[in-house]
């Protein structure tokens, strides 16, 4: 795969030190690209990465910041760039992901999701449209969740949060072309969340059509593919296993 000359070679990544932003951060890195690692509380984890990675050459920067505070999340590309140089990619990653539903959602459980999940996201592309130099390429993938394309009454605030920001992806991407390309990633099973156990992941990820989930490499493989298509925008990938798709028989096959 070709990456776009003209895209700079540094990359912000929210929640860059576990799990899928690892994963994301790790393959960027492996291609060229210096990395802003942000963090909130995993401070140990991203300096452990940066350092690793910092032993391989590559130009590295932790930063810490509360997504949920917007004054945090305003300097954060203001402080990549003093370190690195112009952010050609930036990749929304870091996210709350809470359970709630309609009868004990909350003020506090909404803006736990809405404020790091969309608005951050949104001042961030912000931040990177108004400081990508001229001629200069840009692009910004966010992490969204297959279930934007497969609604449930479930994880209430959570669901709102993704879905706007699938809305934000494809209205960013009519708004900030040419210049900047804006694209979605929509996993399915890909680790377990902190409420499963190996055995409840294990069977959810079975119970796709496909039979199996996605890994945090293949997500990262799918961010290095959307670098590498320079005629993607406003879509969303999803690494599924088809799981958008199913259907539940006991509704389906009633006469309509």
């Amino acid at each position: 795969m070709t990456i776009d000359p003209r895209i700079p070679r540094a990359a912000l990544i929210t929640g860059g030190a576990k799990r899928l932003g690892r994963a994301v951060t790790e393959a960027l890195a492996a291609n060229g690209f210096s990395v802003a690692i942000h963090y909130n509380t995993s401070s140990d984890e991203a300096v452990a990465l940066a350092e690793s990675l910092a032993g391989t050459g590559i130009r590295t920067i932790t930063l810490k910041a509360d997504l949920g505070q917007e004054a945090e999340v305003a300097t954060l590309i203001a402080q990549a760039e003093a370190a690195l140089g112009p952010i050609g990619v930036l990749v929304n990653n870091a996210s709350t992901f809470e359970r709630d539903e309609w009868h004990d959602a909350t003020r506090e459980s909404w803006d736990r999701h809405i404020e790091p999940n969309l608005r951050a996201p949104f001042v961030l592309m912000q931040d990177m449209a108004r400081t990508l130099p001229d001629g200069a390429q840009g692009v910004i993938i966010n992490l969204l969740d297959q279930r934007v394309w497969s609604l449930t009454p479930h994880f209430m605030s959570y669901t709102i949060s993704k879905a706007a920001l699938w809305t934000l992806t494809q209205t960013m991407a009519l708004a900030l072309a040419p210049r900047i390309r804006v694209v979605g990633i929509g996993p399915g099973p890909a680790m377990p969340s902190p409420r499963q156990s190996q055995a409840d992941f294990d069977r959810q990820a079975a119970s796709v059509p496909l039979g199996h989930g996605t890994s945090p490499q293949e997500v990262a493989q799918a961010a290095l593919a959307i670098l590498s298509l320079p005629s993607l925008t406003g879509q969303m990938i999803a690494l599924d296993g088809a799981q958008h798709l199913q259907w539940a028989p006991a509704t389906s096959e009633i006469a309509e």
